[in-house]
């Protein structure tokens, strides 16, 4: 009876003890749903973080009118949780894993002008973000003051897949001999550089039509082009265009498939209706149904045949894309945040963030592929930098560093699986 005893009161004090750490260990936070309403006075949208208990800490930031970006610090977890789908006001929602917690991006329309506010609700355990309406201009200036958040900065890049190694039966042959050709193409040693419109097609005249992007943007994909040469003497450089004319977007990714180039970069200038908006975009193909970037797939799809225009990419088109080139939309997305650094530390250029876009130049392309908003040409002092040399070498400086890193990440990849398939 003594020794049952003293066992019974050994078990109780262990599970007493264990509870006790249980309930002392910090417990996940659960965000199940994010979910948006109209304000009851009109004036605006709420977007609420549905946690089950008060997230750690956050922060809210606006880089464009157009979006707002925010940090959600702590153990979340996300598991099922059910996601806003697209809406007049707020087009799309992002969330991004990261080590502290998680990045999430705000698509707003551009019908609509909205500042962004962050706060708990009454109970303390909601988040709420209120988007308020306010004059375009000012918003266009409280936005300036902040830098796009890059959500891939500590992201590290996926190794090639291994080669496999296959035996023939009552051989001793292996697909190693036919692998290194194939292996041979993994080696980054040839890019397209797309200098978009051109010809009858000058893109956007800038402020006051004291400018065409299509010369603007020559010049940087020149000086880009020039750099490399210089820098990466084994890396062939191939232009889509190196003077005035006219090429077809179909054309344009038909040129790097047939080149069987590596990485395929096209550069363009942007626009706006307001002359106060600024900064640099980068661009990979995929779905991305905010209304500022409907606008630029109009305005960058836009495909002359005979002074016609052809029709745009469906949205079938890009899901059958994604669905095929999964891998290469991976790599693109990678290149976009590097040039998008690179924009905003060495051409210090403000960032207006990277994003998807059905883009027909891109589309075309079967190799990782990005277009790049090098500022907006109708804002006067960034139509200045961007048709200045100095300005011009310093964003073709910034696009070739990103192209450098990218590559030397492919060459390490590369040098590992040459050495995995000679052994």
């Amino acid at each position: 009876m003594f020794k049952t005893h003293s066992w019974c009161t050994f078990s109780f004090v262990f599970l007493c003890s264990f509870l006790a750490l249980s309930s002392s260990l910090p417990a996940q936070n659960s965000l199940s749903r994010i979910s948006t309403v109209d304000r009851s006075d009109g004036k605006g949208v709420v977007i609420r973080y549905h946690f089950s208990e008060a997230v750690d800490s956050f922060e809210v930031i606006q880089p464009a009118p157009d979006l707002v970006q925010m940090v959600l610090y702590g153990d979340i977890d996300t598991t099922g949780i059910q996601m806003p789908g697209y809406g007049e006001k707020v087009n799309q929602v992002i969330l991004y894993k990261q080590d502290y917690g998680f990045g999430v991006d705000i698509y707003l329309s551009q019908d609509f002008s909205y500042i962004a506010d962050a706060y708990p609700d009454q109970n303390q355990t909601h988040l709420l973000v209120g988007l308020t309406e306010t004059d375009y201009n000012e918003l266009d200036a409280y936005s300036q003051q902040f830098i796009a958040k890059n959500w891939y900065e500590n992201f590290e890049p996926q190794e090639l897949p291994d080669p496999v190694s296959i035996t023939e039966t009552g051989s001793t042959t292996t697909i190693t001999d036919s692998y290194n050709p194939v292996r041979d193409k993994l080696k980054f040693d040839k890019i397209v550089i797309d200098a978009g419109h051109g010809g009858h097609d000058p893109g956007n005249l800038g402020y006051k039509k004291s400018a065409q992007e299509k010369d603007v943007v020559l010049s940087i994909a020149k000086k880009l082009g020039k750099y490399i040469e210089e820098n990466l003497p084994d890396v062939e450089v191939i232009y889509t265009r190196e003077t005035d004319e006219f090429v077809d977007l179909w054309e344009r990714g038909s040129i790097a498939n047939r080149a069987e180039a590596d990485l395929f970069v096209s550069i363009h200038a942007d626009a706006f209706t307001s002359s106060s908006v600024r900064g640099a975009s980068v661009f990979f193909l995929g779905l991305d149904r905010s209304d500022r970037s409907f606008e630029v797939m109009k305005e960058e799809n836009q495909i002359y045949a005979d002074h016609e225009v052809v029709q745009d990419l469906s949205e079938e088109d890009l899901i059958v894309y994604e669905l095929a080139h999964s891998g290469n939309i991976a790599n693109s997305e990678r290149i976009a945040y590097m040039v998008e650094d690179q924009l905003k530390n060495r051409a210090q250029r403000k960032s207006r963030g990277v994003r998807q876009k059905g883009l027909v130049v891109l589309y075309q392309s079967t190799m990782p592929a990005i277009l790049v908003e090098t500022g907006f040409l109708t804002n006067p002092a960034e139509k200045r930098y961007l048709t200045s040399d100095w300005g011009q070498s310093l964003i073709a400086s910034a696009i070739y560093r990103a192209i450098k890193q990218y590559k030397q990440e492919q060459d390490e990849s590369y040098s590992l699986k040459a050495t995995s398939a000679n052994d």
